[in-house]
Order: structure tokens, then sequence, then C-alpha cells
């Protein structure tokens, strides 16, 4: 019968796993500390900003914007998760208790993955819309929130599952460096399972980006093409690959070290680039607000509208009616989706 460790404390686990634990603040714990919460408070407004702008604009009540909102909200979240580990952290670690640690690694553990797999829908939505030239995706209100719904439950799943198991409370040589209390199989099925939807997401985006540049090829054959069709064309492109970039250099670092330590590289030093990639994976929650919603026209324009509502505040808003007809031209916005010419 095996015995089990649920009494002792998070010093004990750090201790059989050599994770040091500081009982004072060094100047790198407070650098680090710092850093974290200035990402956290930034990634908290900016993607606040994101939801208030797809709330009270009725021109972003359809299924992309959604999806929009439902990465910003996970993204929140994540900056919620990683504040929440700022306060919990450095010498305060030895002070909390086995819940409070297991609280801390769900709340990260969640929100990094219901950002991720929202990606993948957001890519598998776009490669939609683009391939067979839609206004907006045919998926149904009903299909996103049940989608939305699904994102939440998956996140859930695998961030709490080490809480209610998948630890190694009852078996310490199992337990894994960078996160004492976690076994080493749930960080190599975590890390593989992210990496999974990674290389998905790059399949996804890397035939869009081969489509649109094979498009572009065959429009400059002739000159009866639309100018502004080319340039939004373009943008496109600039968008993918600013959205396949960051994702490669805030994610990979952070999934490689973690699939290390899950399958207990004695000769790797994990430890010593533990808070960065963290760091740097958190702060693609930032990036995500710029490139999802900064490049968006008509985002900007609704940003503005609200930074600037103390100003307007004796006056009424009235929503502007777009009447569409036949003739509308439908062109590519600067973040990836068809959306109607604004200059007609």
């Amino acid at each position: 019968m095996k015995h089990c460790f649920y009494n002792e404390t998070v010093e004990f686990f750090y201790n059989n796993s050599r994770k040091e634990l500081t009982r004072y603040w060094r100047t790198k714990d407070v650098l680090v500390v710092a850093l974290g919460l200035t990402v956290s408070v930034i990634v908290l407004l900016t993607n606040l900003l994101v939801i208030t702008a797809i709330i009270i604009n009725r021109r972003f009540h359809y299924p992309i914007y959604y999806l929009l909102g439902n990465l910003a909200a996970a993204d929140l979240f994540a900056g919620i998760a990683y504040m929440f580990l700022m306060f919990h952290t450095g010498p305060r670690t030895a002070k909390i208790s086995l819940k409070t640690w297991f609280i801390r690694q769900s709340l990260l553990d969640t929100s990094l993955t219901a950002s991720v797999v929202n990606l993948l829908a957001i890519a598998v939505e776009r490669h939609q819309t683009v391939f067979t030239m839609q206004l907006h995706s045919k998926m149904s209100n009903q299909r996103v929130m049940i989608l939305i719904f699904c994102i939440w439950v998956t996140a859930l799943l695998l961030g709490l599952i080490p809480s209610y198991g998948w630890h190694c409370l009852c078996a310490l040589e199992k337990c894994s460096s960078m996160a004492p209390l976690y076994s080493r199989s749930y960080l190599t099925f975590w890390a593989i399972s992210n990496l999974v939807i990674f290389l998905i997401m790059v399949v996804v985006y890397m035939h869009i980006f081969i489509y649109v540049k094979r498009k572009m090829t065959r429009m400059s054959k002739h000159t009866s093409f639309h100018p502004r069709y080319k340039e939004t064309m373009i943008s496109l492109v600039k968008t993918v690959t600013i959205i396949l970039s960051a994702f490669v250099i805030c994610w990979t670092p952070g999934r490689v070290v973690l699939l290390l330590d899950g399958l207990g590289c004695k000769s790797c030093n994990v430890l010593a680039v533990e808070k960065y990639v963290l760091l740097l994976a958190e702060i693609n929650s930032l990036i995500n607000a710029i490139v999802y919603s900064y490049r968006d026209n008509e985002m900007r324009s609704t940003f503005r509208r609200i930074l600037c509502f103390v100003c307007y505040r004796n006056s009424k808003y009235t929503p502007t009616v777009v009447k569409l007809n036949t003739t509308d031209r439908r062109t590519l916005s600067q973040n990836g989706h068809f959306t109607v010419d604004s200059s007609i």
C-alpha cells in the first residue's frame, strides 16, 4: 500500500525535487515579480478593452468576434492567474498550503490552455472564411457558444486533473523539478497536447499563407483587379506571419522545457529558465490582443470611443446603420476577415 504525503508542506516537496526555495527576497525575485505584475496589469487592461469593444459595438456581433472576445477572456483570465502567481511566489511559496499551490498552478494551466485552444479555433475559422470568400463564417451563434463552452471544458479538465489525482503526493520519485507536486507524466501529457495543437495551427496558417501568396501571384498577372484587394491580401500575409511568429516565439520554449522536465532529463537545467519561459507565454496574451484586434480599423475606432468616453459624456452616441446593397465591395480587413469597405 502506497504512503501518501497529504499532510506535508510545500517545502517538503521542493526539497524532494531539489528545487530552490528562498526564505528572503533577492534582487532577482523582486525583478521577476515587478515585471510579472506589470505584464499582468497590461494584459488585463488591453483584453478588458477588447471585450468591452465587442460588447458595445453591434458590428462585432458575429462568430469571429465572439471567438476573439473569448480569446480576450482567456487572456484576461491568464493575466489574473499570473498575478495570483506573483503574489504567491518567491519567499511566499514556502508559506502557502498544498491546496493554495494546486490552485495557483491550476489557474495558470487552465488559462493558458484556454488561450491556446481558442487560438486554434480562430485559426480554423480564418481558414474557412478565407477559402470560401465569405463575409462572415456561416457558423450560427448557437454553435459558437457550444464551441466556446467546449474550449473552457477542455481547459478546465487539463487544468484541474492534477488536483484530483494526477500528482506525485503518493509517488515522490515521479515528482517533476519545475512543479514539485506534479507528476512528470502529467507534464509530458500537457506539453505534448499543447505541441499537437501548436503543429495543427502551424499547418492551418501555413495553408492560408500559401493560398494567399498564390492568389497574389495570379492577380499580379492581371491589370483588372482592384488595387484595394491586393493591398488587403498583402495585409493578410503580414498578419498571418505575425501571428505564426509570435506564437512560435512565445510558446515553443515553454512547451519544450516542460517536455524535457516531464521526460526526466537530468542534464537539462530547466529550473534556470522556468520563470522566463512562463513570462514569455504570458506575453503572448498581450500580443494576441494587439494582433487580432488593434489591426482592425473598426476595432481601433471603438477603442478610441471607449477611452474618450469622458469627452463624449454629454453627447448621446447613436450607432451608424450601414445599409448594404448589391454594389457593396467586400474586401479583407487588416486582421484577415472579410468586411464591407467603409469608404463607400
